[in-house]
């Protein structure tokens, strides 16, 4: 029999060559869909590969009645419907590995651009001012970075941090404390991260807890002139809350790459603001993690559909 693997979204050339080259499935890869079309699609569509601009909600899932599984050419899975997956046994499964780099120096380049004004410093120049008290920075040397999730990619921020000279201290409630150990990053509570940072990188998962989790309380915990960057997802984020803590000068400046809309609205509270800087969620946008992940995602799918074999699952009880 042969399956039908559906890309609604633009992946590497690598990872069709990999699915059209094995006889046993039927590719559609006609890019990027909007939802409509997307919706009529999956009908017989017996496995998906996914990016983060597809949403695999309730409704997409409930209308594919033969798919069996779906892979997302990246790690988070926040725009799958985990349950709703599971209740129809759909196997989940991601690529946690293939951009780990790529977010992980993106993030550096956010800490660097952010100490030292780096984008403001283009504009004005480009503006035709030459201004350079108006944009005195701080080193890294010296500076604490506290890490929220020591998982592949805030061990990766922790090791090129401590190539700058700067303490790295951690939160991470499912790490095992020997990798923190081994990295020289101990694995502290919330509040005492919160405390000792001069600047905080973001890298946790959207669950009931962490969402919000940088709010106005605890942003009153953190050190005052305290610096953020958020790379990993925008709901970590109380917008409102961060918007009057960089004008309060609470948080000297934050560094953002995604928002919990994407893109986000023109009178988001953080967009103009002039301590932050701004990506449009391009940690994992480079051409060597845009090959692996989508060549890993392809890889899943022919080893599930044709050999039964199942990695990185994100949903067990699929």
């Amino acid at each position: 029999m042969t399956s039908h693997v559906l890309v609604p979204d633009n992946v590497h050339q690598k990872a069709i060559d990999i699915l059209e080259s094995t006889a046993e499935l039927r590719v559609s890869a006609p890019g990027k869909l909007e939802r409509a079309t997307l919706l009529a699609a999956v009908v017989d569509a017996h496995a998906l590969i996914i990016r983060s601009g597809v949403t695999a909600d309730a409704e997409l899932i409930a209308g594919a009645p033969q798919l069996k599984a779906i892979a997302r050419a990246g790690v988070g899975v926040d725009n799958v419907d985990l349950d709703a997956a599971t209740a129809q046994g759909v196997l989940v499964m991601n690529t946690p590995g293939g951009n780990t780099i790529s977010t992980a120096e993106h993030s550096i380049g956010l800490m660097l651009a952010l100490s030292r004004h780096i984008p403001q410093g283009h504009q004005s120049l480009a503006e035709g001012r030459w201004d350079r008290k108006a944009f005195t920075g701080v080193e890294l040397k010296g500076k604490t970075l506290g890490i929220i999730g020591l998982g592949r990619i805030g061990q990766a921020i922790a090791t090129r941090a401590q190539a700058f000279e700067m303490s790295v201290v951690a939160h991470d409630p499912y790490l095992p404390p020997e990798i923190a150990v081994a990295l020289d990053a101990p694995l502290l509570a919330l509040d005492e991260v919160y405390a000792r940072s001069d600047y905080l990188s973001l890298h946790a998962l959207v669950t009931d807890e962490t969402r919000g989790m940088i709010n106005a309380d605890s942003l009153a915990r953190m050190k005052r002139g305290v610096r953020i960057i958020n790379a990993a997802r925008g709901a970590l984020i109380n917008s409102a809350d961060m918007a009057e803590a960089l004008r309060s000068g609470q948080v000297a400046g934050a560094a953002l790459d995604v928002y919990e809309q994407e893109p986000p609205p023109a009178d988001h509270p953080l967009i103009g603001l002039p301590n932050v800087v701004h990506t449009p969620h391009l940690a994992a946008s480079t051409s060597d993690a845009q090959i692996t992940v989508a060549v890993e995602a392809a890889q899943l799918i022919v080893d599930f559909l044709l050999e039964g074999k199942a990695a990185n699952v994100c949903n067990p009880a699929g």
